[in-house]
């Protein structure tokens, strides 16, 4: 097993060699054979366990267990505590999420505050497969299937290719000690379910399951890749970005056989979950949408719009005193007094001081909001008829502003002036206002 993974890791992990590990050690077989094969590989290691608290002085005696392991083969370790049915219930997680969650966050701290590259869990064919069948169970695209990846940013997994039963009799050949997990016996949960009765009956089947479901792995792996790199080409020809938003070209998208395809694998990243409606917002009307924890994606005439959640308190308002050179929140304006006016445009406006009331009031539309756009002498226009026309979106609304003077339209800025404020022949104080 040894020779296994030194040629493991050289064709596949090379850089691993001059980089310090930091190991997952939770007491288990699995983790004790991985913590024996690095050490005995004269690998910089460090061992982290965490103490999940969950199985009364079981879970004590798992971190004795690995406190002495270390000692005895002065390997520094890192010990952790947590409350994890605390923090599962102020979250609403279940057991395992909140404990996998806990891990690799206090996993990636260590990485940072003491300068680890990797971090090494150990997870093996097994794992893997039973990984694949409670996917299997639940609604999943491809990557669902393609197993538990051998590297995710800094997290390495080298005992992938190795079985439980390789693992046991390594332990065994060499006398490591390890700790039981009592809650592994029970088929409380469905993966020890899956362990105990599933998983026995395929390899009775096939003795050589393991080995067959590896290049079914593999086949499934690369037609992955194969999805992703088409899904890069096609993104280039469909959607367009700005600082914020992507937009999705329904023109072009509904020109593709299989666009709802293409659409999970770029929003998948995203925490979208309402799949069916979002393959609905392609035909919706404007102004549909679909949200996730931390995006929504808009249906605006032929766009979907993907953006950030931004929660706008119509409330909101600033003011601006009769002496402010420059406001930098939520908009960086300036304000400047001027002798003549040069170039107007929709992010320089000039107005007659004369005409304003300070405090300046800069907030966000309402409905009813109602202005006289400039050069259009006595006739007045709804903002929301000025949005109409200007074809702007759902998200470009909530992102405009208006500067107000004694509850008058200055500018929609960047879009229109007001022209009860505009400069007349007589006027004689001159305010320039700019959009930065």
């Amino acid at each position: 097993m040894i020779e296994k993974l030194k040629n493991h890791i050289a064709l596949n992990f090379p850089l691993l060699e001059t980089k310090k590990l930091l190991l997952a050690a939770s007491g288990g077989l699995d983790s004790m054979v991985m913590a024996h094969l690095f050490h005995k590989l004269n690998y910089e290691i460090a061992l982290a366990h965490c103490n999940f608290q969950l199985r009364g002085m079981e879970s004590f005696g798992d971190q004795n267990f690995v406190q002495e392991y270390a000692a005895t083969n002065s390997i520094p370790l890192f010990v952790t505590q947590f409350d994890t049915k605390a923090f599962a219930e102020d979250y609403k997680l279940s057991t395992q999420v909140a404990a996998r969650k806990l891990r690799y966050n206090w996993f990636y701290e260590l990485l940072e505050t003491e300068k680890f590259d990797y971090i090494l869990t150990a997870h093996h064919a097994d794992d893997n497969l039973e990984t694949f069948i409670i996917n299997l169970t639940r609604v999943t695209g491809l990557e669902g299937l393609t197993g538990i990846p051998e590297q995710n940013e800094k997290v390495i997994r080298p005992l992938l290719l190795f079985s439980r039963q390789e693992i046991e009799n390594y332990a065994k050949e060499n006398t490591i000690q390890w700790r039981e997990d009592s809650s592994n016996t029970s088929d409380k949960y469905l993966r020890n379910k899956i362990r105990h009765h599933l998983v026995p009956m395929l390899k009775e089947l096939n003795p050589n399951f393991l080995s067959s479901f590896h290049k079914t792995q593999t086949y499934l792996q690369e037609a992955q890749a194969m999805v992703e790199d088409a899904s890069i080409i096609v993104y280039q020809q469909v959607a367009k970005r700005d600082e914020d938003n992507i937009y999705f070209d329904l023109n072009q998208l509904k020109k593709l056989p299989n666009y709802k395809s293409y659409l999970y694998q770029w929003l998948k990243e995203f925490g979208f979950s309402a799949w069916d409606d979002i393959y609905d917002l392609v035909e919706s009307q404007s102004g549909k949408q679909v949200f996730s924890p931390e995006f929504r994606l808009l249906k605006d005439r032929d766009s979907l719009i993907l953006s950030p959640m931004n929660f706008v308190n119509e409330k909101e308002e600033y003011l601006i005193d009769e002496n402010q050179k420059e406001v930098k929140i939520p908009l960086n304006l300036s304000f400047c007094k001027v002798a003549d006016i040069s170039i107007v445009s929709n992010k320089t406006i000039f107005v007659d001081a004369n005409k304003l009331q300070f405090p300046l009031v800069l907030r966000h539309w309402n409905d009813g909001d109602v202005f006289q756009p400039f050069g259009m002498e006595g006739k007045s226009k709804k903002v929301s008829k000025l949005f109409k026309d200007e074809k702007l979106s759902l998200i470009d609304k909530e992102n405009t502003w208006l500067l107000c003077s004694n509850n008058e339209i200055v500018w929609i800025v960047g879009i229109r002036q007001d022209n009860r404020f505009r400069i007349e022949n007589e006027t004689q104080n001159i305010l320039k206002i700019q959009l930065e």
